[in-house]
């Protein structure tokens, strides 16, 4: 999944390990990134959850895409911050897995996200 992935290189998010149901993600949080109030936008902290997400969710069943996720913000993170997203599988089943992803900067939390997904069928022009 990483070999092909486009979209977490190009938000600079970098993958630290990734299986057995658990992942860390990282992401410096760039001066275009932030918004009018000069703190990190929430769609980039989305995205790093989401890829720490994928990456524990797709080590212990292939082929899932996120189906629903959710995310609160506790605290702002700025330009500069360092934020790194820690992944674990909290529930795995035939027919879904949910992954709880909590992002800090340093210590303080950013943000907790959890998102669920489904194994996505394989069809012909998927192969």
């Amino acid at each position: 999944m990483l070999r092909t992935d486009q979209s977490g290189p190009r938000l600079g998010i970098r993958v630290d390990s990734a299986g057995e149901g658990r992942a860390t993600a990282r992401m410096t949080v760039a001066d275009d990134m932030t918004n009018g109030l000069h703190l990190a936008q929430g769609g980039f902290v989305f995205a790093l959850a989401d890829q720490a997400f994928a990456c524990a969710a797709n080590s212990v069943a292939e082929r899932t895409a996120t189906a629903e996720a959710s995310i609160s913000y506790l605290s702002p993170a700025r330009a500069g911050d360092e934020l790194v997203a820690e992944a674990e599988v909290y529930l795995l089943d035939e027919r879904r897995v949910v992954v709880d992803v909590i992002v800090r900067a340093g210590t303080r939390i950013v943000a907790v996200f959890r998102g669920s997904g489904r194994p996505m069928r394989v069809t012909a022009g998927d192969a």
